[in-house]
């Protein structure tokens, strides 16, 4: 059985990502007690009604049960394909998130409500509360952070996800702008706003760095290939010790000033050149999105 677990930090998303699963048939269960995980895997494996594919959201409300789940997810990859999918999102963005809808947090409310879980009494509080909680969670899964995507860019992000199925480390590489903010999934952050920028030029101001003007215009710099072959090196240095580590997910951070032009460019020739070395998938978080477009994978030197 194929099974997806969704986590995070609540107001992440990660009812949108269930969402998404659901439409793309897995059987979907929300705030489901980790320890009874095994229980609901086997049922649907092996009942009446066989299920291959099952999607499971865990949050701080099952606090009392957190502390189980790295060794529920090593016993389940035992018997089934496990991959976890982790939500995350800047505490000003959830507390955005969290005034409009006018939800309540699961851990906010007067602190002598429930002391085994820890209610706290602002918002602010909750969040970090959650955040210490989920944190042992992280290094499981694919990390996504939701503080500047609009669903529909989530929904696409996580139809992405699922539908890569290869096994080893994924190399992601994800573009962005600095005045939006650092993406907290980052592994490692490279800043290229030092490179000369295409948006003081009128007619390329528009384009992004998946455009042939903008393509042409950056390749034709040798200091812009300096420093593609700096990170290359890097990286390549550096991605067997996190391959001997069991990691299954390392995210590349490449930011210019508005994650348009770039950081785009970077992020997609980096992709390429290391397509042989590792599984890749590119991102863009700032840059405009085509109409149906996600976020591509690149295997064996060929973008699909």
């Amino acid at each position: 059985m194929r099974i997806v677990l969704i986590t995070g930090i609540s107001g992440s998303g990660k009812s949108v990502a269930l969402n998404a699963l659901a439409d793309a048939g897995y059987y979907c269960v929300d705030n489901l007690p980790p320890r009874f995980l095994p229980e609901l895997a086997q049922f649907l494996a092996n009942g009446e009604e066989c299920h291959e594919r099952l999607a499971v959201a865990i949050d701080a409300r099952s606090s009392a049960s957190l502390d189980e789940m790295p060794g529920i997810i090593r016993d389940l990859a035992s018997e089934h394909h496990v991959r976890v999918l982790f939500l995350n999102a800047s505490t000003q963005a959830l507390i955005q998130r969290f005034s409009e809808t006018r939800r309540r947090h699961p851990l906010s409310g007067p602190p002598a409500r429930d002391a085994d879980i820890g209610l706290m009494a602002s918002l602010e509080e909750a969040i970090e509360r959650e955040r210490e909680l989920v944190a042992p969670l992280a290094e499981f899964g694919h990390q996504i952070d939701t503080s500047n995507l609009r669903a529909n860019v989530l929904r696409a992000w996580v139809k992405s996800f699922i539908e890569d199925e290869r096994e080893g480390l994924l190399l992601m590489f994800e573009s962005f702008g600095f005045k939006r903010g650092l993406p907290l999934d980052a592994d490692f952050v490279f800043d290229v706003r030092a490179l000369p920028n295409p948006y003081y030029d009128h007619r390329l101001r528009p384009l992004t760095g998946r455009d042939e003007a903008v393509i042409e215009y950056l390749d034709a710099l040798p200091i812009v290939h300096e420093m593609i072959d700096d990170i290359r090196s890097f990286v390549l240095k550096w991605l067997p010790r996190f391959r001997d580590d069991n990691r299954s997910y390392l995210t590349i951070a490449i930011g210019c000033t508005g994650g348009q032009h770039r950081s785009v460019f970077i992020a997609e020739t980096l992709a390429a050149r290391l397509a042989r070395e590792a599984t890749v998938i590119v991102r863009h978080r700032d840059a405009p999105m085509e109409v149906g477009e996600s976020s591509r994978s690149v295997a064996s030197g060929h973008m699909a």
